[in-house]
């Protein structure tokens, strides 16, 4: 007997695998010749294993697989290995190398995300806001349905090499500068630009998030403004030029000359070390758990995987997301070594076989054990083309794809105003607060505020859009429509998506819907999360029209309601007519075969009838009862069977 194989197992044991406190870390091993296999897990640090029976896939015809889980309630690292049994009276006992997995609160895996600049939430133009401000702009926040409120940096800038507006080399007198470029005669990482307020004000703030249900993370940029203390304190942390000055930094092709880049391995490289594991720390004891860290990939990678596990060990439940834009390896490393989050390319993603690539990748692959995707739809560095040049409709279908594919998604503040505005031959914003403070109408028009609350609330009340490797597409005739399903792990909970990618015109298509994986019979209710209209829906083969206005649906797909007494039926004379021309239609194509007659009522359905029964603004509620009496009067449950059970449908 032999114990192969387990998963997850993350390069051969080298890494952890990551799971949740709210979800079962589940374990699947191969052991040919095995009776029994147990799981066996225990806290790093502890000697006593907890041990539960793994169960048989024999069944599935899996011979010899094993399939266990257990619910591992507290943050922290874990140990856990495989132990296989053979049968008879001299039982083999074979154990399995010891792995780990790094077992993370809810909110490392499930996250509406926010992101804005403090300075740019006042109300006076080029006068910064306050941590005060910002207070004042919770509840719009919390009524959008966000539950993490990101800050861009909050730390005094330096003045030396000071960007002016759209990043031009010299700032002028009343430029307020870069907030990545951190650091003043006044403090670094560790101080509070003292425009936004006071160390007092800011805790005040996080505690008025808190109360409503709103975890504030802070942007972390290891790198300094040439007036960081740091400078001066410790001038061998920065890298030199020949003639003695301080490099300034780059990420090719972009340079960032009011900024200097640290030196990872100076000679007192412990000390520097352990004073930039103090930042996170610091801000853990003002009450900040939640850090989202400016391109890690220009740091060395074994100082991340020093410093996050080493923070960690005393603060389990902090969160690091990886803000890298870099070549796949080197952003899936960064997960490995104790990233909790990573940003993706789904911000280029835009086509559906693009989309369909992507998400094989992040679900259908070992990554989805260690990978957890945050998808935000644009960043103050990005603002894509397609949400440049498709108006309305693309924000609308860009933030319903962020949202619903994965669990955790983020927009930057003035996506809400469909904000697109960029500078000409990139992805760079206009006049971009990254270099200006900003006064915004919040309730200007056009705004999608009310589609985004939508949405969030969706994602609430859905458990199947609380998981990731739960995805799987589903048929759509339409090329630009993209349409999946999720099914929440204890199956209560199926959710069917379909989105619109074509910004410029209305789509119609027809998705197959996977009724035995949701657990589904052929008749089953179909309510639309955004309108909170229900449908009776009947078979696989279900037909949407998708116009370019309104260009997502969200469906919860349950079981039909009880049987119960029709409600009163009012009048509607276009569905008499209708209906009239219908069944003759449908006597013709069933009774006569006649396949003009056919068309002609598979026509006369889906250009008048199907649109006001099924979806969106058009629906009429009389309409559709009066036309599900006419059938009913000719022996059908409803409308939507006459049609679909028409011979040669």
């Amino acid at each position: 007997m032999e114990l192969r194989t387990i998963s997850p197992e993350i390069d051969g044991g080298k890494y952890a695998a990551k799971c949740e406190t709210d979800r079962d870390f589940v374990v699947e091993a191969e052991a040919p010749g095995a009776a029994e296999a147990v799981l066996k897990t225990r806290r790093q640090g502890d000697a006593a294993w907890d041990s539960v029976p793994m169960g048989s896939l024999a069944s599935a015809g899996c011979e010899g697989r094993f399939r266990g889980a257990v619910r591992l309630a507290r943050a922290g690292t874990y140990v856990y290995t495989v132990e296989a049994r053979s049968a008879g009276p001299r039982p083999e006992t074979v154990t399995y190398p010891e792995r780990r997995v790094v077992v993370e609160p809810p909110h490392a895996r499930v996250g509406a995300w926010y992101e804005l600049f403090p300075r740019s939430q006042g109300r006076v133009p080029g006068v910064s806001g306050t941590f005060k401000d910002c207070e004042d702009r919770l509840p719009a926040i919390q009524a959008m349905g966000f539950d993490v409120l990101y800050l861009a940096p909050i730390h005094p800038i330096g003045r030396t090499n000071r960007k002016g507006p759209n990043n031009t080399l010299w700032a002028g007198p009343g430029d307020p500068g870069c907030v990545w470029s951190i650091g003043d005669a006044s403090g670094g990482h560790t101080a509070i630009h003292p425009d936004l307020g006071t160390l007092d004000d800011f805790r005040r703030f996080c505690a008025k998030a808190r109360g409503l249900g709103i975890r504030v993370a802070l942007d972390v940029a290891l790198t300094c403004s040439y007036d960081h203390p740091w400078l001066k304190e410790h001038p061998d942390w920065f890298f030199h030029n020949p003639d003695g000055s301080i490099k300034y930094a780059e990420n090719p092709p972009k340079k960032y000359e009011d900024t200097v880049f640290l030196n990872f391995y100076p000679p007192d490289r412990e000390r520097m070390w352990e004073e930039l594991k103090g930042i996170f720390t610091f801000w853990i004891s003002q009450g900040v758990d939640i850090f989202r860290i400016d391109n890690p990939h220009t740091k060395p990678d074994d100082f991340w995987a020093w410093c996050i596990p080493a923070v960690k060990a005393a603060h389990p439940e902090a969160v690091f997301l990886s803000e890298a834009f870099t070549y796949y390896e080197r952003l899936e490393l960064l997960a490995k070594i104790g990233f909790s989050q990573s940003y993706t390319y789904f911000t280029w993603r835009t086509r559906r076989d693009e989309i369909l690539e992507y998400m094989a990748r992040l679900t259908g692959t070992y990554v989805k054990d260690f990978l957890r995707p945050n998808f935000f739809a644009n960043t103050p560095d990005i603002l894509p083309k397609n949400l440049q040049e498709g108006g309305r409709p693309a924000f609308l279908q860009r933030l319903a794809l962020a949202a619903t594919l994965s669990p955790t998604y983020g927009i930057y503040s003035g996506f809400e105003l469909c904000e697109n505005r960029a500078l000409p031959g990139g992805e760079s914003y206009a006049d971009s607060e990254k270099y200006v403070c900003k006064v915004w109408d919040w309730d200007r028009a056009g705004n999608i505020k009310d589609f985004i609350a939508c949405v969030n609330r969706a994602r609430r009340d859905n458990e199947a859009l609380r998981h990731l490797d739960n995805l799987v597409f589903t048929s759509s005739t339409d090329e630009h429509v993209l349409a999946f399903t999720k099914v929440s792990p204890d199956r209560s909970n199926a959710v069917l998506v379909a989105v619109n990618l074509d910004p410029y015109a209305k789509r119609d298509t027809r998705v197959t819907v996977p009724l035995e994986r949701l657990g589904l019979g052929h008749r089953y209710r179909a309510v639309e999360q955004i309108t909170g209209r229900a449908y009776a829906w009947l078979g696989r083969e279900i037909n949407l029209q998708l116009p370019r206005e309104e260009p997502v649906q969200i469906y919860r797909l349950e079981p039909p309601a009880s049987a119960a007494a029709p409600a009163r039926t009012e009048p509607s004379p276009l569905a008499e007519a209708h209906f009239s021309r219908f069944a003759e239609l449908r006597r013709r194509a069933a009774r006569e075969s006649d396949l003009l007659a056919r068309r002609e009522m598979k026509q006369l359905f889906h250009d008048e009838m199907l649109h006001r029964v099924y979806y969106g603004p058009s629906y009429d509620a009389a309409y559709h009862g009066a036309l599900d009496a006419l059938a009913r009067a000719q022996g059908f449950d409803s409308i939507l069977e006459m049609s679909v059970g028409t011979p040669g449908h």
